[in-house]
């Protein structure tokens, strides 16, 4: 049986705290990660998020804390993600081998290169234009599919990707999808979560009425 693909979704570091938890705790049901990217609070205050998200019903099994392998470990989640200015994988993986990790790539050779380290899994883009990385030419179809052909481990692409380009991105054979602001800055989060899931398990390829 084929596996189900994965939708991860990614907190955009601009919300407030109670924002941030009340929309993790309404999508949760329909994401298989949660991702608390959150690099201008401290330790201590993504310690505290994640404590929130865990009182209020989220699993430990799908939060995934970015960068702080400190703040992971303390709150006994699923896994860290890590970027080039992190912990290396190799020793993330030595000294905690319970931990998932996953590494953030923009290129070929860094996906080569995460592999090669032991990452569980990548985050790779940005593949479609984004305002996030205004200025920064996406890396499109060709690129995520040579990424995909090559890699053993999953591949969640990363970048513009919004309902209208789900089909699309999983032609290239990809893992999964990993979303920011078409959750977390939706007008309805749970919807459009929900929305993003059935694409991807129905493969429908449709507009909202918010534009995703």
């Amino acid at each position: 049986m084929e596996a189900k693909p994965l939708l991860h979704a990614i907190s955009t570091g601009k919300q407030s705290i109670d924002r941030l938890v009340d929309t993790a705790r309404g999508i949760h049901p329909f994401v298989q990660a949660i991702h608390i990217r959150e690099h201008d609070k401290s330790a201590r205050e993504v310690y505290k998020i994640g404590k929130r998200l865990l009182t209020g019903g989220v699993p430990p099994g799908k939060i995934i804390i970015n960068n702080r392998v400190d703040a992971a470990i303390a709150l006994g989640v699923k896994g860290v993600q890590l970027g080039f200015h992190s912990l290396p994988v190799e020793v993330v993986k030595s000294v905690f081998p319970s931990l998932s990790v996953g590494k953030s790539v923009h290129s070929f050779q860094e996906a080569m290169q995460a592999e090669k380290e032991g990452a569980d899994y990548i985050l790779y883009g940005h593949v479609f234009p984004t305002n996030s990385k205004d200025g920064i030419a996406p890396k499109g179809m060709e690129e995520l599919q040579k990424v995909t052909y090559h890699l053993n481990i999953p591949v969640i692409a990363i970048g513009g990707i919004k309902q209208k380009n789900v089909v699309k991105t999983m032609d290239t054979k990809v893992t999964g999808i990993a979303v920011l602001s078409g959750i977390f800055n939706a007008v309805d989060p749970i919807r459009a979560a929900k929305d993003y899931a059935d694409i991807l398990v129905n493969g429908d390829d449709f507009t909202n009425e918010e534009g995703l």
